[in-house]
């Protein structure tokens, strides 16, 4: 009896030894695969990777199901909005690891994030991969409602599109999300926060410049890159119009702002074309816009009625349109 009990053990042994090294070696390929060689990003640093199970227009449409307008948001200071823009610009030149450490000072987590789409007309897979940088949530300490950054990793990044008040302007967040799967090189910028949540219209990202928000807009604006925004209004306040078409205070943009009332236009969207007429909701006094006019770079600020956003076709056809535009901007070298 001692002796198949003893035997006994020693196969329990074995097959726990066996199932921890089962498990060390799926880690080991695991994390080469998600980092390129050895698992380690250009600064040495590890780059974890998350496959996600779902597309990338759902993770971030999950995230904004959570902002509402009584929800947290804190002021950051001068140094955290510095740090994030900074660690925004150290992952546009390649170096994650560098930016990692002033993310994790100001409560940020960088991620890697690899979203796979199917073209139903070529039934092909497509992978690209982005990384995400997320501040903290409601599901950790001290929830701030600062905002969340995507950033295309499998190609030059060229442009930005930006979303600065998700769920208050509703559905742009959707519209965002596609805007940045459409065309490769892009960033999408978008405020963390419902644009009435805290105090005295703290969070209203496309009108202060003491956010997050701004402060990467600064930065990509800063490097030359092209950016178009997106916002929505009300039937009513423009009725018969499903576009407000406007390049804010700035110029630079009038080429690709044409481009993209064409594209519209194309697609049966009425446009109001801020430069040829007076339209409602110009976006004059956005914020990001005057800095993009001082720095002489591109910037669309595009307004879309609620039925609009209100119908996924289309949201698609208006993603369709922009793309015409982000796309001249990917293949674009001098930004």
């Amino acid at each position: 009896m001692a002796k198949v009990r003893a035997k006994a053990i020693t196969v329990a042994a074995v097959t726990v030894v066996v199932g921890l090294l089962v498990a060390a070696l799926s880690t080991y390929t695991i994390a080469r695969s998600s980092g390129g060689d050895n698992g380690r990003t250009s600064d040495g640093a590890r780059a974890p990777e998350v496959p996600l199970e779902r597309p990338l227009e759902r993770r971030i449409t999950d995230f904004t199901a959570g902002l509402d307008p009584d929800g947290d948001y804190r002021e950051p200071r001068r140094a955290e909005r510095r740090d994030v823009a900074d660690a925004v610009g150290l992952i546009l030149d390649g170096h994650p690891g560098r930016a990692r450490p002033l993310l994790a000072d100001v409560g940020f987590r960088l991620r890697t994030l690899t979203d796979t789409d199917t073209d139903t007309d070529t039934n092909t897979r497509t992978r690209r991969r982005y990384a995400e940088l997320s501040d903290r949530t409601g599901d950790g300490p001290d929830p701030r409602g600062w905002a969340r950054i995507y950033v295309d990793l499998s190609a030059p990044v060229r442009w930005s599109v930006q979303v600065p008040h998700p769920v208050s302007d509703a559905d742009t967040e959707r519209l965002g999300a596609r805007v940045l799967l459409d065309s490769p090189g892009g960033v999408l910028v978008l405020a963390g926060a419902h644009r009435r949540a805290g105090d005295d219209d703290a969070a209203d990202a496309a009108h202060r410049t003491d956010s997050v928000f701004d402060a990467v807009c600064d930065e990509l604006a800063r490097r030359g890159l092209p950016g178009v925004q997106l916002h929505g209004f009300a039937d009513d306040s423009a009725p018969g119009r499903d576009v407000i078409a406007s390049t804010g205070r700035g110029r630079a943009g009038r080429p690709d702002a044409r481009r993209l009332a064409a594209a519209l236009t194309a697609r049966h969207f009425s446009v109001c074309r801020a430069w040829v007429r007076s339209c409602p909701l110009e976006g004059r006094d956005n914020v990001q816009g005057r800095r993009a006019a001082t720095e002489h770079v591109p910037f669309l600020h595009i307004e879309f009625a609620r039925s609009v956003r209100a119908s996924d076709r289309q949201i698609g056809q208006a993603v369709a349109a922009i793309g015409t535009v982000t796309a001249r901007w990917a293949k674009d070298d001098a930004g």
